[in-house]
């Protein structure tokens, strides 16, 4: 099994990136928040990998902290919660943030990241609310995360746009409309938001 991968961004779209290693392309999924800290293509990377083989397909799942790993396999670990809806979850919420709903039974917060339900969100409340305890979390206070997590949703939704191939003058204006419309949501939410509005616009 694939376990980590160190070589170059070849490409990168919405959910996937292609990385080469060797002169082979290995097309690896990340979630929205983790793509957007990718580094841009023709820049080097080192990733960590879960490998789930199926009757009709070889999936690379691709993380840059091993928190998020872990997060990965305990979300995946719940029933009827595949790689790509655990993938959904870590698009939409930080760890972090991810640890707190979940701890809090905070059901109404995990239904708002698109694709999750209400069944799904008190499965995962059920099934993780004492397992993600185990998780390092950042020892800062809820208040400084809160900050931070403001503060630094514009400048990933700018770098996601710039990533996916965007003039910086292009992601800013649309990173604001985005925000503006829609305030402080899920950074998945904002940015098909503003990619909606670069796609109406180009």
């Amino acid at each position: 099994m694939i376990a980590a991968l160190h070589g170059t961004v070849l490409e990168k779209s919405e959910d996937e990136a292609i990385i080469e290693v060797a002169g082979v392309g290995y097309r690896v999924a990340f979630s929205v928040l983790t793509l957007s800290r990718l580094p841009p293509a023709g820049e080097p990377v080192r990733v960590r990998v879960r490998t789930v083989v199926r009757e009709d397909a070889f999936e690379l799942y691709g993380f840059l902290t091993p928190v998020e790993e872990a997060m990965f396999a305990l979300l995946t670990s719940v029933s009827h919660v595949g790689p790509r809806l655990a993938m959904t979850v870590l698009s939409g919420l930080e760890v972090d943030e991810l640890v707190v709903a979940l701890e809090r039974g905070e059901v109404a917060r995990l239904t708002r990241i698109h694709g999750v339900g209400k069944k799904t969100a008190e499965r995962l409340v059920l099934e993780l609310k004492d397992k993600v305890k185990v998780l390092p979390r950042a020892a800062s206070s809820a208040g400084a995360r809160a900050g931070a997590r403001a503060e630094g949703r514009r400048a990933d939704l700018v770098s996601a746009l710039a990533n996916l191939g965007y003039r910086p003058a292009q992601a800013d204006a649309a990173a604001d409309a985005a925000l503006e419309k829609l305030g402080e949501v899920e950074l998945e939410a904002l940015l098909r938001e503003a990619l909606g509005s670069l796609r109406t616009a180009s």
